[in-house]
């Protein structure tokens, strides 16, 4: 499934490429406001740190909400005490866009995430085009020394990697790249289980200095809370928050969790 995810991700970008040759791109990125610092906005603090997540389906549920407007969405998530925004730009499975992460970049004042299977130099400088603070680089979908590139290109613009491992090695393998922000996902890539207690195992392992962040399996205050006592600085919250009444609401309950 995710190298399927990957490959879409290159083809889509190799087409976008067509269209706004890399010199172009890399003048819009070069011209952006400095990006905001995501280490700083995530680092270990009283309250746990919540990154809202801006999507509209998944492979493993489908479509999830619509999202008319994701800058209104955001706003909410702002107001209700997010430290970071997290926006799906892939087209094909989860129905995003790199306008949803435009929008979203010119309503909100926190650091802000491109979420996308990225593979290659050109969708680090579409993501800073558009003004994201920060992308994702999948440890699984990248051999190390891309892995490496990867991260040391999105420095280069100022901008934070979020590496995502799902087991005991890539977790490594994220701290072997120099992860100054490393989330460990609970959901199994292969079956779609969650193992929110992959977690609570690596915690300890977490370098001081190192941002930790859980991700998935957050759907109630006590799932929250549950990764706080184990250790974590930030949580990423998706689909609570999207398939929620009140999304800024929420946020205020799990934060208060």
């Amino acid at each position: 499934m995710l190298d399927d995810l990957l490959k879409g991700s290159l083809e889509d970008a190799a087409r976008r490429r067509a269209e706004v040759p890399t010199a172009e791109v890399e003048r819009q990125a070069l011209s952006q406001a400095p990006a905001l610092d995501a280490v700083a906005a995530l680092s270990r603090g009283e309250q746990i740190h919540i990154i809202a997540e801006v999507k509209r389906a998944s492979p493993s549920r489908g479509r999830l909400a619509n999202i008319p407007d994701p800058a209104a969405l955001a706003k909410l998530y702002e107001r209700g005490g997010a430290a970071a925004i997290s926006v799906l730009t892939e087209e094909r499975k989860f129905l995003g866009s790199l306008d949803d992460l435009r929008a979203v970049r010119n309503s909100v004042s926190i650091p802000v995430l491109r979420k996308e299977f990225i593979g290659e130099e050109y969708q680090i400088l579409e993501a800073r085009a558009a003004g994201a603070d920060m992308i994702l680089l999948i440890v699984a979908s990248l051999e190390q020394p891309l892995l490496e590139r990867l991260k040391g290109f999105a420095e280069e613009l100022g901008m934070t990697a979020l590496i995502e491992a799902h087991t005991r090695e890539e977790f490594q393998r994220g701290l072997d790249a120099g992860a100054k922000v490393l989330g460990v996902n609970a959901r199994d890539l292969k079956t779609f289980e969650m193992h929110p207690e992959l977690f609570s195992e690596l915690a300890p392992e977490y370098p001081a200095g190192v941002v930790k962040v859980a991700e998935s399996a957050v759907l109630k205050p006590e799932h929250v809370r549950r990764y706080r006592d184990a250790g974590a600085d930030a949580v990423l919250v998706g689909e609570a928050l999207v398939t929620g009444n009140d999304p800024e609401a929420t946020i205020k309950e799990f934060l208060q969790a």
